[in-house]
């Protein structure tokens, strides 16, 4: 399978398309279901792609559409490729969402960040600290599975066909010495390494811009290869995250973006910064607040 098609992203697509057909038959989900003898949830959840269809249900589904030829042979397919397993599978576990396989097939990656540095840059200490942090109900065996999917993610920026990633993150990410100063010294280190390559680029918000555009939180912004997956604005939360696909959601998070990176050091004063940073950590230099008064 093409490695820009995962199962993630082929499930999406069939459930767009198979949604598109049925209100074009003006068939209800109702309906539906209740030839395919299911509940009308699972209709539902199959046009949001958050099922799989067997090739069985889809052959089914555009019979009652009267879709037949070419096209049904393709959407079968479809359903065929999308209940492959992706690469992320034997981790399915610790993976709260579907981020990891929409990834895999995005062609580019547009992120803000404002705590922590993206799982695409991270160091694996750096990984582990950070898990270990933010999860404290995880076993040791979970927190060494989500290092692990985390570090195999990064292939996509070195892979034959790497995707672009651009990233804005703020100064506090840079500031916070997660697990402590070797580990952050290493993942500064690492973050200028990797901004040096052609398909990444990297700016830093510092707090000198004061309010800005993306203080509402964190998102990545992903761009599909093919014009028929349309982009998908992804905003991480404790339990997984949210996607967003509405068209006046995309315009108000790419407008989000590039004001923010517009407000940002640009990418040479930014890796500049970094490099500072790795051998002048801003955590050692500035006086400690305690919580006593």
């Amino acid at each position: 399978m093409n490695p820009r098609r995962s199962p993630t992203i082929r499930r999406r697509r069939l459930g767009a398309e198979l949604r598109k057909y049925r209100e074009a038959a003006g068939v209800t989900i109702d309906v539906v279901a209740d030839r395919l003898g299911c509940s009308p949830s699972k209709v539902s959840r199959i046009e949001t792609g958050h099922t799989s269809a067997t090739p069985r249900d889809v052959k089914d589904m555009v019979d009652i559409y009267r879709v037949d030829g070419a096209v049904s042979d393709e959407l079968v397919q479809i359903a065929r490729e999308a209940r492959q397993k992706g690469w992320w599978h034997p981790f399915s576990t610790v993976l709260t969402g579907a981020y990891v396989g929409m990834e895999a097939a995005a062609r580019s990656v547009r992120a803000y960040e404002q705590q922590v540095i993206p799982g695409l840059l991270q160091t694996d200490m750096y990984a582990d600290a950070l898990i270990r942090g933010a999860r404290l109900s995880d076993t040791d065996q979970q927190i060494e599975q989500r290092v692990r999917v985390r570090m195999a993610r990064q292939a996509l920026l070195i892979q034959d066909d790497p995707i672009d990633l651009w990233v804005v993150l703020d100064e506090a990410v840079v500031s916070r010495p997660v697990g402590g100063d070797d580990v952050m010294r290493d993942q500064l280190f690492r973050l200028a390494e990797m901004a040096a390559l052609p398909n990444v680029t990297l700016q830093i918000l510092p707090f000198a811009a004061g309010a800005h555009a993306g203080m509402d939180g964190t998102f990545a912004i992903l761009d599909f290869p093919d014009a028929e997956d349309p982009d998908v604005v992804f905003v991480e939360n404790a339990t997984g995250g949210l996607f967003l696909e509405k068209v006046d959601e995309l315009s108000k998070y790419n407008s989000i973006f590039d004001a923010i990176r517009s407000t940002a050091l640009p990418p040479e004063e930014s890796r500049n910064m970094i490099a500072l940073l790795a051998e002048e950590p801003l955590w050692k230099s500035k006086p400690r607040v305690s919580g006593s008064i």
